[in-house]
């Protein structure tokens, strides 16, 4: 993926103490009540586009209308079926994972992309097309929900670099270690 510029490729989660990255019929509404934009405003600043999958542009939809917003660039979402109804704001592809990962790289314009939900980063995770994992470790248990990564994902090294707390949050960050393939 030469070309595409010094961007790396991100997983972003905000994950409950208990490894949850929402919890029951995709709830997310606590994630806002921890973490907002002003938080962590350095990593809003070094995204130039995101990549999501279906389920997480949903939710995300849901939540604009109770007024989280987060501005992290060009939107991409990896779908099966587009909506019926466009969305002017986001591109949705129906391409293989490189091919979105390549895409939405090159939208962002030699910024980090940004991968968000479940499904679509552990295909990026499964696929080796992840630089770094950044984990907001929130302040609370939710016992139940969607896990941090879903079953059958496999081993992935992780090297951590950097903890940082603000307030209530506490980012991790981690380094993917590249395995030869």
């Amino acid at each position: 993926m030469s070309g595409v510029g010094t961007g790396k490729v991100v997983v972003n989660r905000a994950m409950s103490l208990d490894g949850f990255i929402a919890g029951p019929d995709h709830a997310m509404g606590w994630v806002a009540e921890h973490l907002t934009a002003d938080v962590f405003p350095e990593v809003m600043a070094a995204t130039g586009a995101m990549l999501v999958g279906r389920g997480t542009y949903e939710v995300a939809k849901r939540m604009s209308k109770e007024g989280a917003t987060y501005d992290g660039g060009a939107q991409f979402v990896l779908t099966h079926e587009p909506p019926a109804e466009p969305d002017p704001t986001v591109t949705f592809l129906t391409c293989g994972i490189e091919e979105a990962v390549a895409t939405a790289r090159a939208a962002a314009g030699g910024k980090d992309l940004e991968v968000l939900g479940a499904d679509v980063a552990a295909q990026c995770l499964r696929r080796g097309l992840v630089d770094e994992v950044l984990v907001y470790v929130l302040p609370l248990l939710l016992g139940d929900g969607v896990r941090f990564s879903p079953p059958g994902l496999g081993r992935i090294d992780l090297e951590p670099f950097a903890t940082t707390r603000s307030g209530a949050v506490t980012m991790l960050r981690f380094r993917v270690r590249k395995q030869a393939r």
